[in-house]
C-alpha cells in the first residue's frame, strides 16, 4: 500500500467523508526541503465530513494532522487542506 492509499484509508475510516480527493503534488516541489525524488511527500487534500461540523478551520486541520501523524513521521512533508462540513 502506498502513502496515498494509507492516507485515504485512515481518513475514510476515521472521518467517514462524503467527499475525499487526494492529489500528489510532490513533483511541484522537486528540489525543495523535504521533497523526495520518489515523490509521496507533498499532497493536496479536499475532504468533506460531518465530523467537521461546528469546528473552526484550525481545529479541523489539527484533527486531520493528528490522524496522519504516523505518515508525517514517516516522510510526509506537506499537506494542503480544503476541508468542509458535510
Amino acid at each position: 500500500m502506498n502513502r496515498a492509499q494509507r492516507i485515504k484509508a485512515i481518513l475514510t475510516q476515521e472521518l467517514s467523508p462524503s467527499h475525499l480527493e487526494l492529489r500528489d503534488d510532490s513533483h511541484k516541489h522537486a528540489g525543495h526541503m523535504g521533497a523526495s525524488p520518489a515523490g509521496e511527500t507533498h499532497y493536496h487534500l479536499m475532504i468533506a465530513s460531518n465530523k467537521f461540523s461546528g469546528l473552526s478551520r484550525v481545529k479541523t486541520h489539527q484533527m486531520i494532522y493528528a490522524l496522519l501523524d504516523t505518515e508525517f513521521k514517516a516522510g510526509l512533508h506537506a499537506l494542503s487542506i480544503e476541508a468542509s462540513a458535510g
